[in-house]
């Protein structure tokens, strides 16, 4: 066996070469070592409906799925995220020619992103961002180009001249999600308009990845961009059954567009996994049509949650942005003495007993994000109650 010289190429393709273990499988893995509560990664600690678990197995037992799918997915779910975007946004697709079935929304913007990006275009994208957003980025040869929300008032807030001075000649595409993880912000319909205005003026494509659409606190709403005039023709709307019915580990999420840019997304889709999740895809079809109760249900559930947490935190002694949306608290550790996330995640659940995760990995101005700290509440209260109560230690 050949051993690799010293002036040998890196294995590792160099556009994915500043991007390593993600920090959920870093902090993950501390949790396990350290047994302490993990409130780092976005996952429910509970299953979903029963009804909808059934069905799942309703489907393999019927053989539903169990061979490949159809390449689109399953006619059942594709008509149903069809109905869900009308009943709910007044939204019309054709569940033949404008609806795609993904293994997830990660999947969906890796698909999306490959697709409709040639190297060197730009696409714009807020700050912080999803860390799967940066790698698709570069996979696919664009240039990402942040524009930082910025706390304002207790919430983090889009600044619409940053965002407008951010587009140039080369940008292709803005790459939006609201509501937005992991600072919790929804956009405003002020603000989406704004957005919609912008991307009509410039000529520019739009990637909106709405997961947490039945997430919104407060009186707050989400409204699809592609509702907005001119919109839709360019407008790639990604959805998702994980964090809606906490099945995350299905992965079975969707891309609602035109059908020119749903087929040009599909060519890509098509050479990643090519399907996926064939049974689950008839579970979540039935799942969209539950009765409005159940997503009211879930959405005061999680509210509960979110104060219980938010409270919690400003008790131990954190800057606390109460979110309008997601399941994610961000933080402020500058008033605990702290002013280094990473070093304070790492340190925590030997402290505490707890996993958090630093905001600062989801920036490319790293220092904008230094002094803040993401918690999850998608767990069951107990669980909750235990970590604040560990979390109240650092106050002394």
């Amino acid at each position: 066996m050949t051993s690799m010289s010293s002036s040998a190429r890196p294995l590792l393709n160099r556009r994915l070469a500043e991007f390593g273990t993600t920090i959920f499988a870093e902090m993950s893995a501390l949790a396990v070592t350290t047994g302490a509560i993990n409130l780092g990664q976005g996952f429910p600690d509970t299953d979903g409906p029963e009804e909808v678990r059934e069905a799942a197995v309703r489907a393999l037992r019927d053989g539903r799925g169990n061979q490949y799918p159809p390449g689109p997915g399953v006619p059942e779910l594709r008509a149903a995220v069809a109905d869900h975007q009308r009943r709910r946004y007044g939204l019309s697709y054709d569940p033949d020619t404008e609806v795609l079935v993904t293994a997830g929304a990660t999947e969906a913007i890796a698909a999306a992103l490959l697709a409709l990006l040639e190297p060197g275009d730009e696409v714009v994208a807020l700050e912080p961002y999803y860390d799967s957003y940066a790698a698709c980025v570069a996979m696919a040869g664009g240039t990402r180009v942040p524009v930082t929300l910025r706390p304002h008032e207790g919430a983090f807030r889009l600044d619409l001249d940053e965002l407008r001075d951010a587009v140039t000649d080369r940008t292709r595409l803005l790459l939006l999600n609201t509501p937005h993880n992991p600072t919790g912000t929804v956009l405003t319909r002020e603000e989406l308009a704004a957005v919609a205005e912008l991307a009509v003026e410039r000529d520019l494509l739009v990637v909106t990845d709405e997961v947490y659409e039945h997430l919104v606190f407060d009186g707050a709403e989400h409204v699809p961009l592609a509702t907005f005039p001119g919109m839709r023709e360019r407008t790639v709307s990604i959805g998702s059954a994980g964090k809606t019915f906490s099945f995350t580990g299905w992965k079975v999420g969707w891309i609602t567009a035109a059908p020119a840019l749903l087929t040009a997304v599909r060519s890509a889709k098509q050479y990643l996994t090519y399907v996926s999740a064939g049974p689950f895809q008839y579970a979540v079809a039935e799942a969209l049509a539950l009765p409005d109760a159940y997503f009211t249900a879930y959405r005061q559930d999680m509210e509960a949650k979110r104060d219980l947490l938010a409270t919690g935190l400003a008790e131990a002694g954190f800057g606390v942005y109460r979110p309008a949306g997601t399941y994610f608290v961000t933080t402020d550790i500058r008033p605990l003495g702290e002013g280094d996330g990473f070093a304070f995640c790492r340190s925590l659940p030997k402290r505490a007993g707890v996993v958090a995760v630093p905001n600062a990995v989801f920036y490319d101005h790293r220092e904008e994000g230094a002094p803040f700290v993401r918690f999850a509440f998608c767990k069951r209260a107990g669980v909750l109650e235990e970590a604040v109560r560990r979390l109240k230690t650092l106050a002394g």
